[in-house]
């Protein structure tokens, strides 16, 4: 339940809302807009259902939120929210790029990558230690010493560093090195990582399971800010679906229907929706176009060595192209890059 707190309703009248709804056994989470004060109600459905407000002083209605995530919600919280990383604002004004490897194989490799990404106007170093692929045989990457290497490059460089995490006994270990904690598409409903990382005192990037439905990918965001964590950022990177040609299907009507249904921020992934380093430049110009807040790009100097995604990363050259392209296309929706 949502109670819709009236205009002219003083703070007197608001603390006697949270007052009673405390006092009948249920949570409450206040969030203030420009126009508006929305009181939220969690807890027992049958406690909620006998909770009366509407004739309360200063209460202009009661609404029964049917979806089962709630904190996610735009009814819940009605204006945009905004994830501040060290003053990286991911959901304002400003789209935010994310860019590099898809693993850190050296502290060369890494290092020119950054320079190339910095250069072209990231503000994040994407890197992977920890990777969970496919195959057993595929390379698996560096774990702590890769995590090492992001971080220093990355403080080198003047940039943030995001990375996966795949395992909860791993959440202290990456929040040492990591501004943001990415989960991964295979760990989207890995509950107990998700419930672990309600607790984190840093932001996470929960990126779209394989087949993930809206609904679905909204409960598991719903997850992580029931423990406390509010620092959630959505990632579209494409589902699984019966064509072949590209790696994934890119849905960027998810775009659309985010903004929609949740105040939270959302980037688009062109590189694994795709597969195919000759079409992230096209889908993120469109990513752009659908509203994202950002995008997360694969950069590798030299693809053609990778030891994982080599065939979807982008050469510093390219790169730098399609930030110029972005930049026209962000300040035609009134943005900027």
């Amino acid at each position: 339940m949502i109670i819709v707190m009236s205009p002219n309703a003083t703070k007197e009248n608001l603390d006697k809302v949270i007052h009673k709804v405390e006092a009948a056994g249920l949570k409450v989470h206040v969030s203030t807009g420009e126009e508006v004060t929305i009181v939220g109600v969690i807890g027992d459905k049958k406690k909620i259902a006998g909770l009366e407000m509407n004739m309360m002083e200063g209460v202009e209605k009661t609404v029964r939120i049917t979806e089962k995530y709630k904190l996610v919600s735009r009814t819940w919280h009605p204006e945009d929210s905004v994830v501040d990383v060290d003053g990286v604002k991911i959901g304002g004004e400003e789209i935010v790029v994310m860019a590099g490897p898809c693993s850190v194989e050296s502290i060369e490799q890494l290092r020119e990558a950054a320079k190339a990404v910095k250069a072209g106007g990231a503000q994040f170093l994407r890197g992977g230690a920890f990777k969970p692929r496919t195959s057993p045989y595929d390379f698996q990457g560096l774990a702590e010493e890769g995590l090492k290497m992001l971080r220093q490059v990355a403080d080198e460089e003047g940039l943030k560093v995001v990375t996966e995490i795949v395992d909860k006994d791993d959440i202290e270990l990456v929040g040492k090195y990591a501004d943001v904690y990415q989960v991964g598409a295979r760990n989207m409903q890995n509950f107990q990582l998700l419930k672990a990382l309600g607790h984190a005192k840093k932001p996470v990037m929960l990126k779209r399971g394989l087949s993930a439905t809206i609904s679905e990918w909204l409960n598991a965001a719903e997850y992580i800010m029931a423990g406390g964590n509010e620092q959630v950022i959505f990632c579209e990177r494409g589902i699984r679906t019966y064509e072949t040609f590209t790696r994934n299907t890119l849905d960027l009507s998810a775009v659309a229907a985010i903004k929609e249904l949740s105040h939270l921020p959302i980037i688009v992934d062109p590189s694994h929706g795709t597969g195919r380093w000759q079409m992230v430049k096209p889908m993120a110009r469109a990513a752009v176009a659908a509203g994202c807040d950002g995008l997360i790009i694969e950069v590798h100097p030299h693809p053609e060595v990778a030891l994982s995604d080599g065939d979807q990363s982008l050469t510093p050259k390219n790169f730098d192209r399609l930030m110029e392209d972005l930049g026209k296309i962000a300040e035609v929706m009134g943005r900027k890059l």
